[in-house]
Protein backbone atom coordinates (compact mmCIF):
# COMPACT_ATOMS: atom_id res chain seq x y z
CA UNK A 1 0.00 0.00 0.00
CA UNK A 2 1.36 3.54 -0.61
CA UNK A 3 0.69 6.19 1.42
CA UNK A 4 0.63 9.30 -0.08
CA UNK A 5 -2.09 12.32 1.07
CA UNK A 6 -4.29 14.62 -0.86
CA UNK A 7 -5.91 17.39 -0.31
CA UNK A 8 -8.28 16.76 -2.88
CA UNK A 9 -8.50 14.25 -5.66
CA UNK A 10 -10.42 13.70 -8.61
CA UNK A 11 -11.84 12.13 -11.78
CA UNK A 12 -13.94 12.67 -14.64
CA UNK A 13 -15.08 10.06 -16.89
CA UNK A 14 -16.63 10.92 -20.18
CA UNK A 15 -17.87 8.39 -22.69
CA UNK A 16 -18.72 9.07 -26.54
CA UNK A 17 -21.73 6.21 -27.01
CA UNK A 18 -24.13 5.84 -29.75
CA UNK A 19 -28.18 4.09 -29.26
CA UNK A 20 -29.23 2.92 -32.90
CA UNK A 21 -32.28 0.86 -34.09
CA UNK A 22 -35.42 0.34 -32.66
CA UNK A 23 -36.47 -1.42 -29.64
CA UNK A 24 -39.69 -1.60 -31.05
CA UNK A 25 -38.40 -3.72 -33.92
CA UNK A 26 -35.94 -5.19 -32.11
CA UNK A 27 -32.62 -3.87 -33.91
CA UNK A 28 -31.45 -1.82 -31.19
CA UNK A 29 -27.81 -1.68 -30.60
CA UNK A 30 -25.62 0.55 -28.35
CA UNK A 31 -21.60 0.71 -27.91
CA UNK A 32 -18.90 3.49 -26.84
CA UNK A 33 -16.49 4.60 -29.55
CA UNK A 34 -14.31 6.47 -26.62
CA UNK A 35 -13.50 7.03 -23.08
CA UNK A 36 -11.32 9.74 -21.67
CA UNK A 37 -10.48 10.01 -18.12
CA UNK A 38 -9.27 12.95 -16.62
CA UNK A 39 -7.54 13.48 -13.27
CA UNK A 40 -7.11 16.22 -10.75
CA UNK A 41 -4.93 16.58 -8.27
CA UNK A 42 -4.29 18.55 -4.97
CA UNK A 43 -1.11 17.24 -2.73
CA UNK A 44 2.21 18.32 -1.59
CA UNK A 45 3.64 15.19 -2.11
CA UNK A 46 6.53 14.95 -4.51
CA UNK A 47 5.54 14.44 -8.04
CA UNK A 48 7.10 11.45 -8.67
CA UNK A 49 5.35 9.52 -5.78
CA UNK A 50 1.93 10.90 -7.12
CA UNK A 51 2.47 9.97 -10.76
CA UNK A 52 3.28 6.39 -9.50
CA UNK A 53 0.29 6.06 -7.49
CA UNK A 54 -1.86 7.22 -9.87
CA UNK A 55 -0.09 5.18 -12.62
CA UNK A 56 -0.71 1.83 -10.34
CA UNK A 57 -4.16 2.97 -10.16
CA UNK A 58 -4.48 3.11 -13.53
CA UNK A 59 -2.78 -0.43 -14.34
CA UNK A 60 -4.79 -2.08 -11.86
CA UNK A 61 -7.96 -0.66 -12.63
CA UNK A 62 -10.36 -3.36 -14.05
CA UNK A 63 -12.56 -1.45 -15.37
CA UNK A 64 -10.18 0.25 -17.28
CA UNK A 65 -8.63 -2.80 -18.45
CA UNK A 66 -11.87 -4.17 -19.30
CA UNK A 67 -12.20 -0.81 -21.84
CA UNK A 68 -8.92 -1.11 -23.10
CA UNK A 69 -8.93 -4.89 -23.93
CA UNK A 70 -12.19 -6.82 -25.08
CA UNK A 71 -13.09 -9.30 -22.70
CA UNK A 72 -15.20 -12.95 -23.32
CA UNK A 73 -18.98 -12.31 -21.96
CA UNK A 74 -21.20 -15.04 -21.22
CA UNK A 75 -24.65 -14.64 -20.40
CA UNK A 76 -28.01 -16.53 -18.88
CA UNK A 77 -30.93 -15.42 -18.54
CA UNK A 78 -33.83 -17.05 -15.93
CA UNK A 79 -37.31 -16.76 -16.73
CA UNK A 80 -39.80 -17.95 -13.75
CA UNK A 81 -37.36 -19.88 -12.34
CA UNK A 82 -36.27 -21.81 -15.29
CA UNK A 83 -33.86 -21.21 -17.67
CA UNK A 84 -34.40 -19.24 -21.34
CA UNK A 85 -32.28 -19.65 -24.14
CA UNK A 86 -32.07 -16.16 -26.19
CA UNK A 87 -29.83 -16.48 -29.44
CA UNK A 88 -27.15 -14.20 -29.86
CA UNK A 89 -27.68 -13.47 -26.05
CA UNK A 90 -27.18 -16.73 -24.02
CA UNK A 91 -24.51 -19.43 -24.59
CA UNK A 92 -26.37 -22.54 -25.17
Amino acid sequence: MMKISFKKASCKVDFDYFLKGSVLKGTVESGCTAVRTHFTVESDEPEEKVAALIRNAKQGCFAESMVQSAVPLTSTVDLNGKPLSLDGITGD
